[in-house]
């Protein structure tokens, strides 16, 4: 999942973004200068040990998180943000009095990183961070900063500086195409935010931005909340498959996986036990979303989040779903009698399939119909050995390798947290990635990429390198077992990487249109792509080892907040992942030649270019609805699966 913090605007597109070349010759040379520190170390190896911890260091200086010197103490965070606000003042009254041109351009994006570097870290602090001090902290920063971008979106002079640039065709015909595109993009962030508005209504388009920001961050927060029961409601011998509390019992998940019927039962129904604070914010949200959109102009909210989408329109969507839904109905119904079937074989005395059965079910299913049993596949799978999996196939495809290397004193959140740099190997380092991977108290249960620092090409000409974290939910490793992942697992580790690699790899001048800032149903296209990696045996082969031996549910679905009207993004990007898979990577995982072109096309570019654009580019034609739709039919057929047990 790609985590979609704060609403669009100045501050950040609200769909991720890739970064594409700066286009200038200087750039790689630059690059190209950053040797290979002696301080990283191989990535399998910091995975599968358990961290020992630091040797006691009073004296030592604490560089704060993620190296930023004011975020050793929660207090930074005002800091930061009253920094960047200051900042922002200047930079817009710069562009106000600077001659319209490309330079208009450079500000609006330096405008846009002053305030992203503050609140794209804190969106992630506020939900991640163990001390409450801190995410409170966060979350203060992540409304001030909010409330300041909407209120730069209805900024009438501001407004004014860019339509100079774009109202002039000579102007706008002598830039570059990412230029153009980026001024666009802007210009695009103003009038959904109700710049043609009259001041009152602009004043109300503001408040309700800012409303809505409030009741999202409150509705994802309470996504994750654990509900408690008292014990004694619950039969005792399946209170040790839950966190016991005094009294209570906390259930802070839907054990989807579990072979006890009795458990899931219990989870399903105490976890998404109705809320009513929780369904009056989701109301309030939805309320306020329509009122915006049409406030603006447009019948509806989805009409508003679906521009510049690959879909372009929920009428599209309507139509590609509707497709979708008539070319599988036969295929559900089937599914639905063979997991019915397997209940009844499994347990005869309670046969009535639940809405809690169908995920464990149709696990039994898979494994029974393709050996996968996850205790004989976890061995092989330890972290260390998919991390390593994962740097050989980045190393031949894409000409990347992982390294290893340790953080400074304050500069994680967490123990456990491993940092990773990120270089090409005539590039040299283009990033880092910082790997939240393991189980904690009070962490969200959801696989994310997190957006630290985009990337950009600064005035002085050198690079910023783009920071990202992945979060994950992976049981620990003990001093004589690794983490072992099932197949699962290992999925949505490929899936996460990525994203991180759509963030690494390009090189876009600015910063808007960085790593995944690009439209949501494009975004989740490289993140997909890698899963099909994940389930080719060719890809598996070259590292799976033994480590011994070589649903009242949407009141917990935080997929509305980030993904409002858009979550048919991931059947969309699946559909494009496997149109790419097949035309790119089938026959040859391994094909350096189709990883540059996939780089080349897709990854460089961000939110730079029209998301079609680059689909056409990587597919050579422009896929229609109905290729969409045939690309996902084709994978559930047989002769399509290239699964672990394909290895004849």
């Amino acid at each position: 999942m790609l985590y979609a913090g704060r609403l669009g605007g100045l501050g950040t597109r609200a769909a991720p973004v890739w970064p594409g070349r700066a286009g200038s010759r200087g750039l790689g040379a630059r690059i190209r200068a950053r040797g290979v520190s002696t301080s990283w170390f191989p990535v399998g190896a910091a995975f599968n040990v358990k961290p020992q911890g630091r040797r006691l260091d009073l004296f030592g200086e604490r560089r704060g998180l993620f190296g930023v010197p004011e975020l050793s103490a929660p207090e930074g965070f005002r800091v930061a943000q009253e920094n960047a606000l200051r900042k922002a003042d200047l930079l817009v009254e710069r562009v106000c009095s600077v001659a319209p041109g490309p330079q208009t351009v450079l500000i609006f994006d330096e405008l846009s990183d002053s305030l992203c570097r503050v609140a794209d870290l804190a969106d992630f602090v506020k939900i991640a961070h163990p001390e409450p001090a801190f995410r409170e902290a966060a979350e203060e920063a992540c409304t001030s900063i909010g409330t300041a971008v909407e209120k730069l979106n209805t900024n009438v002079e501001l407004y004014r500086s860019l339509q100079k640039l774009l109202a002039d065709k000579k102007l706008v015909d002598s830039l570059d195409p990412e230029t153009r595109r980026v001024a666009e993009l802007f210009m695009f962030d103003f009038e959904i935010s109700g710049i043609h508005l009259d001041k009152e209504k602009r004043k109300r388009a503001v408040d309700l931005n800012v409303k809505i920001l409030d009741l999202s961050n409150t509705f994802l927060m309470g996504t994750n909340f654990p509900n408690k029961i008292e014990k004694h409601l619950l039969p005792e011998h399946i209170h040790q498959n839950f966190v016991v509390a005094g009294n209570h019992v906390i259930v802070d998940g839907l054990h989807a996986e579990s072979p006890d019927d009795l458990v899931r039962e219990a989870a399903y129904k105490i976890f998404l036990y109705p809320n009513a604070g929780q369904l009056r914010c989701l109301e309030e949200l939805l309320s306020n979303r329509d009122l915006l959109a049409k406030l603006v102009g447009y019948s509806t909210y989805s009409h508003r989040a679906l521009q510049g989408t690959i879909a372009q329109s929920p009428e599209t969507v309507m139509r590609f779903l509707e497709k979708l839904s008539e070319k599988l109905s036969d295929r559900t119904i089937r599914d639905f009698e063979m997991i019915r079937g397997m209940k009844m074989k499994l347990n005869p005395q309670n046969s009535e399939l639940m809405p809690w059965d169908p995920p464990y079910y149709s696990g039994v299913i898979r494994a029974e119909r393709y050996n996968i049993e996850p205790s004989l596949y976890c061995p092989f799978f330890s972290l260390g050995a998919c991390m390593e999996g994962l740097n050989t196939l980045f190393g031949r495809l894409l000409g990347i390798t992982l390294y290893a290397e340790q953080p400074a004193k304050g500069e994680v959140w967490c123990e456990g947290v491993r940092k990773l740099a990120v270089v090409h190997e005539s590039e040299g380092l283009l990033g880092y990635i910082y790997c939240d991977f393991f189980q904690r108290a009070g962490k969200p249960h959801q696989d994310c990429h997190f957006t630290i620092r985009g990337g950009r090409l600064k005035e002085d000409g050198d690079y910023q390198l783009p920071v990202v974290v992945l979060m994950l939910n992976l049981p620990h490793p003990s001093r004589n077992l690794p983490t072992l992942l099932t197949p699962g697992m290992m999925e949505n580790l490929f899936h996460e990487m990525g994203h991180a690699m759509h963030s690494m790899l390009g090189r876009t001048r600015y910063q808007h249109v960085t790593g995944t800032r690009c439209p949501t149903d494009f975004a989740e296209v490289p993140s997909i792509l890698m899963e099909y990696f994940a389930n080719d045996h060719r890809v598996v082969s070259q590292f799976a080892r033994h480590y011994q031996t070589g649903q009242a549910w949407q009141l917990r679905f935080s997929h509305l907040v980030g993904y409002g009207a858009k979550y048919y993004s991931y059947l969309m990007s699946r559909a494009v992942a496997s149109m790419v898979w097949k035309e790119c990577f089938r026959r040859d995982p391994f094909n350096r030649t189709a990883g540059e072109r996939y780089r080349r096309e897709m990854l460089a570019h961000g939110g730079g270019k029209e998301p079609m654009l680059m689909v056409q580019g990587m597919l050579q034609k422009c896929p229609s609805i109905d290729d969409f739709v045939s690309a996902l039919v084709s994978d559930l057929d047989p002769d399509f699966e290239t699964f672990l047990m394909d290895s004849e």
